[in-house]
């Protein structure tokens, strides 16, 4: 089992910064991909930010030069960084992992923005 808890959400002016943390707990060895999806009122889940177990990284055209997600290096926490943000980024931010076949997610931290 894998264990995901969100941080660092809360309301900012547009274009602030914000940087979301997850920490990771549990059987963290096997994990492949760490991940940032967020979901807005109304919209389906997205992905934002993705980062595989070689380094390489992709990002949403939506947050691409604006948002960053790293690592550290024993796969127990990931971040995302947040500069430069809009209104329409405003959603529920979630944290999930994948171990072989098996996604794990967070609860979730809720970002807001206003104009």
């Amino acid at each position: 089992q894998v264990q995901l808890v969100e941080s660092g959400g809360g309301l900012v002016q547009a274009g602030g910064s914000l940087r979301l943390s997850c920490a990771v707990s549990g059987s963290i060895f096997s994990i492949n991909t760490m991940a940032w999806y967020r979901q807005a009122p109304g919209k389906q889940r997205e992905l934002v930010a993705a980062i595989i177990s070689g380094g390489s990284t992709n990002y949403a055209d939506s947050v691409k030069g604006r948002f960053t997600i790293s690592r550290g290096n024993a796969k127990n926490t990931v971040w995302l960084s947040m500069n430069s943000l809009k209104p329409e980024d405003t959603a529920v931010y979630y944290c999930k992992v994948v171990r072989g076949t098996f996604d794990y997610w967070g609860q979730g931290t809720q970002v807001t923005v206003s104009s």
